[in-house]
């Protein structure tokens, strides 16, 4: 039998062997899974044929994945020791962990982990041998049946005909999975569950809501210790925290989930990147729009978002009378191409840019919500572009360099990676246009991007119904990874609107839609830029840029002088003349990082300077008004990270 691996060389053997005597054979200490002819499987599995054939330790993603999935079964296991009612549902490894959602009977809380953990130690220590083993249909469904498991019955429903069914067994624990597995509990080595939260099932807010318990492991308890400390330190920069104690935003249960109130602070940060948005967006040859936040559903029937994005919408009115159902707006696209088609338009025209700060509303699930980067209203820096077939690579070069250009001035480019979203061939309902259509429109998008030198991954399944589209990807302090901007490609709506132009034949054609966000949501840039810089944002983008402190009654006078001075330059100052130890004004001012303190006493009052102070640089000792002013406002014209 001829085993030939990754790099072509060839094992021999005269009969079956085990992946396990494979990996040893190659000198692999600690094999976690491997490939066989491409398939992922377990170590224990029995090799009898000609095959090729690969190995992965923990440094694999493959061997993470199978680890960490393993890991997620015991803490099912353990669950359902301490908690014999509860029902199993899904518990798959994520980046940087695993979860397992739960219906409980009875809530539980973190409270409840000690007792967790302490049973996911006890399987673990009893090393117990993982088994995979398969039925037929009917046997499966008696099976599951007897466990009384309904969630695993609904799973089960889904595995076509034909299809192998196959569980995994730890002990006495049995679980509906396709693996693969580790070949024993005893393979797990630090592990932790890190949080809890609820989970609507299958991620659809009209079924129930679970109990989603997240854990992490690693081969090695330094590795876990070093994650766990990073996450500690992640949380003290979480923008939910952060963001509320420095003042930027706030939520109110009488107002809802997923509705901040961004308040002066924030919206100061909010209007300063709106306005740089929309002046660099004019440059580049955008033109402004403003349109109605509210729609007859109309226009998302044309659209086709009533039927593809109808779950995410929000709407009033009788369904059975158009003219009655009023939506709320979930993206400017079709009030913009309602604007295109107002006049005949040629080829000279094209290409058109509109641009919109636009105030949009979609319907997410309250699990999903999260601070400012998960919301339900939100406001995008939207943009379309309708341009000739021939002007496509140009004008989507041109959004990409925007992205680029803006993302370097917020100090957040060395932050973001690319995606190149594509359809899901498997589920062709979801999306508008044939195969065709979209392998035509695909395979332009790669050209483009691979003209452009774009290095991206492709993600199958992530594409809008209407196209494909390049995602500019970001995580937060936690790793969660979101999409910040989009570009995105559209062969469709133009047909659907019927939106024209005079072609230089003086024919009628079709153009081609761009749709782009220049800098996405700006509640959500601003929460990722909370987190960036730890609420102390660069002097061009503080809400505050200097705080002036008198040293004592007889300097309140001179402090708010040079304040109005400071304001008349266009920096943002306060001033702070409040009867109190100069250190403790100082303090509040540094806690609330303020990028300069300018420190106003009697002398300083006497020669008309001021002492100045850096949050982060320290006493730069005494300028002239005039001297500081130059600096700080050179600070600020030059947008300096």
């Amino acid at each position: 039998m001829e085993i030939v691996l990754k790099d072509g060389k060839k094992l021999q053997f005269d009969g079956a062997v085990s992946a396990y005597e494979i990996a040893k054979q190659l000198g692999e200490r600690q094999p976690l899974v491997c490939k066989i002819d491409g398939r992922l499987a377990s170590m224990d599995e029995v090799v009898d044929r000609d095959c090729t054939f690969e190995v992965f330790g923990f440094d694999s993603d493959e061997g993470k994945k199978v680890y960490r999935h393993t890991c997620s079964h015991i803490l099912a296991q353990a669950v359902m020791n301490i908690f014999p009612t509860v029902q199993l549902a899904i518990g798959p490894a994520v980046e940087n962990g695993f979860y397992y959602d739960f219906d409980f009977k009875t809530p539980i809380s973190q409270a409840d982990f000690d007792k967790i953990e302490a049973e996911m130690k006890s399987i673990i220590k009893a090393n117990l041998p993982i088994k995979r083993f398969t039925l037929s249909r009917g046997e499966a469904e008696a099976l599951i049946r007897k466990m009384k498991q309904p969630y695993k019955l609904e799973l089960l429903s889904d595995i076509p005909d034909g299809e192998e069914i196959s569980f995994y067994s730890q002990g006495d624990f049995v679980d509906l999975c396709s693996g693969p597995h580790l070949t024993s509990t005893g393979k797990i080595k630090a592990f932790k569950l890190t949080s809890l939260t609820g989970a609507y099932w299958r991620g659809n807010e009209k079924n129930r809501m679970l109990t989603r318990i997240y854990g992490t492991c690693f081969d090695k308890k330094a590795d876990l210790d070093e994650y766990i400390a990073k996450m500690e330190e992640a949380k003290l920069r979480d923008h939910n925290k952060v963001g509320r104690d420095l003042g930027f935003f706030m939520t109110d249960e009488n107002i809802g989930q997923g509705l901040p109130l961004i308040m002066p602070k924030g919206a100061k940060v909010i209007q300063i990147m709106q306005r740089f948005v929309e002046d660099e967006e004019e440059r580049r040859g955008y033109l402004l729009t403003k349109t109605p936040i509210m729609t007859k559903n109309n226009l998302f029937v044309t659209s086709g978002h009533w039927d593809h994005y109808k779950d995410k919408m929000f709407y009033i009115g009788d369904e059975d009378v158009d003219d009655e159902i009023l939506c709320l707006r979930p993206m400017t696209c079709p009030f913009q191409f309602t604007i295109y088609k107002n006049g005949l338009k040629s080829y000279r025209d094209l290409p058109v840019r509109y641009a919109e700060t636009a105030i949009e509303f979609r319907k997410e699930a309250s699990g999903e919500m999260h601070g400012l980067t998960r919301i339900r209203q939100f406001t995008l820096a939207d943009g379309h572009i309708v341009c000739t077939p021939a002007q496509l690579e140009q004008e989507f070069a041109g959004c990409v360099d925007l992205i680029k250009y803006l993302t370097s001035v917020f100090g957040i480019d060395g932050d973001i990676w690319y995606r190149f979203s594509r359809w899901d061939p498997a589920n062709s309902e979801k999306y508008v246009g044939t195969a065709e259509d979209w392998n035509r429109v695909e395979t332009t998008m790669k050209t483009i991007l691979d003209d452009l030198g774009i290095k991206y991954v492709e993600a199958w399944g992530e594409a809008a119904f209407y196209g494909p589209k390049l995602d500019v990807q970001g995580r937060n302090v936690h790793g969660k990874e979101d999409t910040l901007f989009t570009v995105q490609i559209d062969f469709s709506l133009a047909t659907r609107f019927d939106m024209i132009y005079i072609d230089e034949n003086g024919e009628k054609a079709r153009p081609l839609i761009i749709h782009r966000s220049s800098i996405g949501c700006y509640e959500r840039t601003l929460g990722m830029l909370i987190e960036k810089y730890n609420g102390a944002f660069p002097m061009w983008l503080a809400p505050e840029q200097v705080r002036v402190l008198s040293l004592t009654d007889r300097t309140m006078s001179n402090a708010l002088d040079v304040c109005a001075s400071l304001k008349r330059a266009g920096l943002r100052a306060q001033a702070d003349v409040r009867s109190e130890k100069l250190g403790k004004k100082i303090r509040e001012a540094q806690l609330e990082k303020v990028p300069y303190i300018l420190v106003i006493g009697d002398k300083e009052a006497e020669q008309n300077v001021v002492s100045v102070r850096h949050r982060t640089d320290g006493d730069m000792g005494v300028m002239g008004l005039e001297e500081f002013i130059s600096h700080a406002s050179a600070e600020v014209v030059n947008r300096t990270i």
